[in-house]
């Protein structure tokens, strides 16, 4: 989405009430599309997520009972939705904890467990900060990259002469 206030409006949508906000950092190349925009690189910074579909907070991702073939879709359960499933005959899996499914991402995912959709603040389940020597070098490429357009838009405007 071009915003983050267009992406809680969706997500108030019946369709979509289920659905995980990410809030991503870009690089690269990008396509346009009339929503929002898909980069060439994205890394998802924070995940927000709404209160389980029993109104309780999530403390975890479970299987949500639909997706394609070899692809699981996740959805957010509190602890006791997570047990409740845990003991159904259908379920294959226990529900993965926040902290864990971060762990086993492995990169920095801030995971904001929260109540009801529009609500931009909520519980910070785990944080992780650490960034890697190529992902620092890969902002700093960006900037880099931003710096020289507006070094050429200045120039438009100046006369065509390089600005320092």
């Amino acid at each position: 989405m071009h915003t983050f206030d267009q992406a809680l409006a969706l997500a108030c949508a019946g369709e979509h009430r289920r659905a995980v906000l990410l809030e991503v950092t870009v690089l690269g190349a990008y396509i346009r599309f009339e929503r929002g925009m898909r980069y060439e690189r994205q890394r998802v910074r924070v995940a927000r997520v709404g209160a389980c579909a029993c109104g309780r907070m999530p403390c975890a991702f479970a299987d949500a009972g639909w997706g394609r073939t070899g692809w699981r879709v996740l959805t957010a359960v509190c602890a006791e939705c997570a047990a409740r499933r845990g003991r159904t005959a259908f379920a294959s899996w226990t529900a993965v904890s926040f902290a864990e499914f971060v762990r086993c991402g492995g990169g920095p995912l801030r995971i904001v467990a929260g109540g009801k959709p529009g609500e931009p603040e909520g519980k910070e389940e785990a944080v992780s900060e650490v960034r890697s020597v190529p992902e620092l070098a890969a902002e700093a490429s960006l900037m880099q990259a931003r710096l020289d357009w507006l070094q050429r838009e200045l120039a438009r405007f100046t006369g065509g002469g390089r600005v320092s």
